[in-house]
């Protein structure tokens, strides 16, 4: 990715949005828990169900969002999901200032945000399809994945200071700031967007629910893909509780050294994800995709093997920084591969679909190696989830596919 290859203007009000809220986000990492606990007094189940199934109901909650938004101008929808996603979490400081604030509300929080986040990547993917022209769509998502791993790294600890100087409420307020700072910098893109072509049926009906699945499943590349990413995402997370617990429990690793182990490696997403565009134009989209693919499924296994001390903290780190670099070069990639094979009156669905299986599948799995880490132990468990990852890439595309023939979709002007 060349420093110097400008998008424009507008290009730069929709990363510059994509940021700020990606850094509010980062921000109040893990926020919502520390309330539960903290302000709540809540107990494991009910810390848990925070994520699985707060991020289940949002996720079934936008299932039919993806095709009422397809037919829509998605620069509104783009600036209303940061509203909502404003609104809502903007109710939890206002509530714990009152004295009123309750476990249900921040369960039902999170699920609209969880709604608002996936129904925004669907509409977001289909609005930078029009903004820019195909070749330009790798540079623009690699620029994304950058800013993801960059907002990883300095999020967190940042978070962290503000919790212990003004406590897990403040980072909310911060987050929710974010959104409407990104709703702002949409807001200025300005220019002209088409409005989609309508269906001859105007009503939606619910047949049109998996309107997505089906195109996803109908297309052999995109299939592949989708089952590839689903089942890799859900098992690397699902992972996530059981090291936490291997990390600091039974290893006694302190606090500080689990959050190093994971902050450290982001730079290797920076380093992939600047890599991706000069890999892609020396050796092809579909190797890399494939190889870089394939590598970064090979890590997680020897997580089975950590220790205490040095030598376990030096592995994770060592594990994670090459996991996290396949992925900076993956991701982009696979996310381009992605938009051009998916029709432009089609990307909308399709991402929401995507979106909508991968949340389902992570909070499904996270809750069986829950179980399974308990009849087991975390190591065993964690040693089978990369056992499982190492079959992942026999999903990858064998072939790479032919570019879709659509009309260049119109876009907005300056």
């Amino acid at each position: 990715m060349r420093s110097g290859h400008r998008l424009g203007r507008r290009f730069g009000w929709f990363w510059g949005a994509y940021g700020t809220s990606e850094l509010g986000t980062w921000l109040a990492f893990g926020a919502f828990p520390l309330i539960a606990i903290q302000v709540l007094h809540a107990g494991p189940a009910e810390v848990a169900a925070l994520s699985s199934v707060g991020a289940a109901v949002g996720a079934a909650v936008a299932v039919p969002l993806g095709p009422w938004v397809e037919f829509r101008r998605k620069r509104p929808v783009l600036i209303a999901m940061d509203l909502v996603r404003f609104t809502a979490l903007l109710t939890i400081p206002a509530a714990f200032a009152l004295g009123v604030l309750t476990f249900l509300q921040l369960l039902l929080v999170s699920v609209v945000v969880a709604a608002a986040d996936i129904t925004f990547r669907a509409a977001s993917g289909a609005y930078l399809k029009t903004l820019l022209p195909a070749e330009d769509l790798l540079v623009a998502n690699a620029r994304f994945e950058s800013t993801a791993w960059t907002t990883t790294i300095i999020g967190p600890p940042l978070g962290g200071a503000a919790i212990g100087l003004l406590g897990p409420v403040a980072t909310v307020v911060a987050d929710a700031v974010s959104y409407l700072l990104s709703a702002l910098g949409i807001r200025a893109i300005g220019g002209h967007e088409p409005r989609p072509q309508r269906r001859e049926a105007a009503r939606m009906r619910a047949g049109d629910l998996l309107d997505g699945w089906r195109y996803i499943l109908a297309d052999a590349t995109l299939r592949r893909l989708f089952f590839n990413t689903t089942l890799f995402n859900g098992l690397v997370m699902a992972t996530q509780p059981l090291l936490a617990v291997l990390m600091l429990d039974r290893l006694g690793f302190a606090p500080w050294q689990y959050g190093l182990a994971f902050a450290a490696p982001s730079i290797g997403g920076l380093l992939g994800s600047r890599l991706a565009r000069p890999l892609v134009t020396r050796f092809g989209q579909h190797q890399v995709l494939v190889v870089a693919g394939t590598l970064r499924a090979i890590w997680p296994v020897g997580l089975a093997f950590l220790g205490p001390g040095t030598g376990g903290l030096l592995l994770v780190m060592g594990v994670e920084l090459g996991l996290i670099f396949c992925c900076g070069v993956f991701n982009p990639v696979y996310t381009t591969y992605r938009l051009e094979r998916t029709a432009t009156d089609r990307v909308t669905r399709t991402l929401s679909a995507w979106a909508v299986t991968t949340k389902a599948t992570t909070a499904l799995l996270t809750a069986a190696w829950g179980v399974l880490g308990s009849l087991l132990g975390p190591r065993t468990a964690i040693g089978l989830a990369g056992v499982l990852l190492l079959a992942t890439p026999l999903l990858l595309p064998r072939r790479a596919a032919a570019l879709l023939s659509e009309p260049e979709p119109a876009r907005s002007h300056t």
